[in-house]
């Protein structure tokens, strides 16, 4: 095992001048990279950051998030991501939560430092470790915790998913997620999100080059695949959707022949979507991806098994899964439940929460509230988040299955079904839509679900709004916009 500093300064020596990052058009080659880091890790232990101090990271996607986290780890540190837009009071629980050193990312005149409790250090977006810092490698160290990201959670409360892997890296293994030494990984996700953070930092650590953009942009992420010989892709269902409803001539502009493979995950892919991507680009080039950020067990699925298996996000490649019902009785393939996992690979385990516990059952199973069943062949499929299903009139409603069918209106940019209470049916069915009304009124578009859906589970109401209802990660807060809604 070889920490995560020594293996990024190995790489630097091996190839000083190959490009690590590159961000619009801001390029940091491996040595800038490496020499960077080590200014702002001098600079982070003036500031009195050592070894295992939580250090949050707020910034936009840029070179600049990726010279923060190589200066952490430097000093045995954890990084710890939140989104740059994030309400002052949000980021101070978080912060508060962490026991922050410092936020690299915030303004020192912002109002989060005035609802803290405890003397915090900020460094603004955009600010550069003066020169009269040394940048000499500093001693070896390895965090106890190569990261520490945040999760809402269906309570809305911040927590921390704090890894159980230290900032060490197996270099006799071959890389994860089919990156390559010599690759080049193309990354339009939010890198506050434990998945584009996962694949962006795992490509640097195996020697690609990371291609981030500073957010996505469908025609943007095709020009960045062709300009730089793109060969592992990174995606949401809502990025997919976007790029697909690219005019043909704007989508088949772009050479894409260097893309061994489109991973996607964080959230349901409609069937009719993923079946487009395979008409596209191939079945052997998509590949699925299904876990929690905890990481206890993990499904794969290739474009090829998935035309076997329509639906399912794959078998377990890692650790255990179980779907039970509610009293924790496991259930026969094709039933429905709630899907327990556990990390029987290890002996340590992979996370640990700050500001939650996990639901357990005795075994070491843990649940994060996904529903699914699993088919004869130990394929699993999954249906809706538990806190997210609606229950009216006595049926269940799938808000991922209503938003499938509503998506697949061209005219439909995104959409999100809450459920809403209701004194006759308990709740129910509320579609809120980015459409322009003008283009397709409601009863058109209820038709069109209506072709799709059993009538119980058409929305009994449609909203429809002209922001994008999910960031590029593909999340969306469910439990905010009911609360808005049943605030009103």
């Amino acid at each position: 095992m070889v920490s995560f500093p020594q293996r990024l300064a190995d790489l630097a020596a091996q190839a000083p001048d190959r490009a690590a990052v590159v961000c619009g058009e801001h390029t940091l080659t491996r040595s800038e990279l490496e020499r960077a880091a080590n200014r702002m890790a001098h600079d982070l232990a003036q500031r009195g950051v050592g070894h295992g101090d939580f250090v949050t990271v707020a910034l936009p996607n840029s070179v600049d998030w990726f010279v923060a986290y190589v200066a952490i780890w430097k000093l045995g540190a954890v990084p710890q991501p939140v989104s740059a837009k994030l309400p002052a009071r949000e980021l101070a629980a978080i912060v508060e939560l962490a026991n922050s050193k410092v936020v690299v990312g915030a303004d020192p005149a912002s109002d989060v430092a005035s609802q803290l409790d405890t003397e915090v250090d900020f460094i603004p977006v955009g600010y550069r470790s003066p020169n009269t810092m040394p940048d000499d490698p500093l001693p070896d160290a390895v965090s106890p915790a190569w990261k520490a990201p945040t999760s809402g959670g269906s309570t809305g409360r911040p927590k921390l998913i704090v890894s159980g892997d230290a900032a060490e890296i197996d270099t006799d293994i071959e890389p994860m997620f089919m990156l390559a030494p010599d690759g080049c990984l193309i990354m339009p996700g939010p890198l506050y999100h434990n998945g584009p953070a996962v694949w962006a930092c795992q490509a640097l650590l195996c020697g690609s080059t990371v291609v981030l953009l500073e957010r996505f942009d469908a025609e943007a992420t095709l020009a960045a695949i062709e300009r730089h010989s793109g060969d592992v892709v990174y995606l949401v269902p809502t990025m997919m959707k976007r790029i697909s409803r690219l005019d043909d001539e704007t989508r088949n502009a772009y050479d894409l022949s260097s893309v061994r493979v489109v991973w996607h995950l964080a959230e349901p892919c409609p069937q009719w979507l993923k079946q487009e991507w395979i008409d596209w680009l191939g079945a052997e080039r998509i590949v699925e991806l299904y876990a929690g950020t905890e990481s206890q067990a993990v499904t794969i699925i290739t474009g090829t098994e998935w035309l076997e298996h329509r639906g399912s996000v794959g078998r377990v490649t890692t650790g255990e899964m179980m779907v039970c019902d509610p009293d924790g009785n496991e259930l026969p393939p094709g039933e429905k439940g709630e899907v327990w996992m556990r990390a029987s690979h290890r002996d340590t385990p992979t996370y640990s929460y700050l500001g939650a516990e996990a639901r357990t059952l005795d075994g070491g199973w843990e649940s994060l509230g996904d529903i699914g069943w699993f088919d004869a062949d130990g394929y699993l499929y999954l249906g809706d988040r538990m806190a997210d299903m609606i229950l009216t009139g006595g049926s269940n409603v799938y808000p991922a299955e209503v938003e499938s069918a509503i998506q697949e209106h061209p005219a439909v940019k995104s959409v999100v079904v809450i459920g809403l209470p209701d004194d006759d049916r308990g709740a129910s069915v509320h579609a809120i839509v980015e459409a322009d009304p003008a283009v397709i009124p409601t009863d058109e578009l209820l038709h069109f679900a209506g072709e799709r859906l059993a009538k119980y589970k058409l929305p009994r109401t449609v909203e429809y709004v002209d922001e994008p209802l999910r960031d590029d990660a593909g999340k969306v807060r469910r439990s905010s916009l009911r609360a808005t809604r049943t605030a009103e």
